[in-house]
């Protein structure tokens, strides 16, 4: 049951973070879905930490940041799925100062999606 509550937990990630690139740019690409599965499951643990609310949130954009730059060096080196070199203080092209201040809210969203699939999973 642990395993399709997890498998379900990713599946529901990936899908809303595909979901956010196709509003926001009208493409992704099945590493997004990968990279958001992860993310949101990386979230749902941070939800369990006992932190402020502020701090939870940095460090939520923080892991989203570690997964996006994971994610680009493993697959994006060809800059076809993403491309940050036109952005200021960029790493790699992969990563930016704009978009981890972008995924504060982000991550506060997918905490709270996390908290609420979670209860819903669990029958409650």
């Amino acid at each position: 049951m642990r395993f399709r509550k997890t498998a379900a937990l990713f599946c529901l990630g990936g899908g809303a973070y595909v979901g956010l690139e196709l509003l926001y740019r009208g493409r992704s690409h099945i590493t997004m879905f990968a990279a958001g599965g992860l993310c949101f499951l990386a979230l749902g643990r941070l939800s369990r930490a006992r932190l402020s609310p502020v701090l939870r949130a940095g460090c939520g954009a923080l892991i989203i940041t570690a997964v996006e730059l994971t994610v680009g060096l493993l697959f994006n080196r060809d800059y076809q799925v993403w491309d940050y070199r036109g952005q200021p203080l960029n790493l790699f092209g992969q990563i930016c100062p704009v978009f981890s201040l972008i995924w504060i809210p982000v991550g506060i969203a997918g905490t709270s999606m996390y908290r609420w699939a979670d209860r819903k999973l669990q029958g409650r």
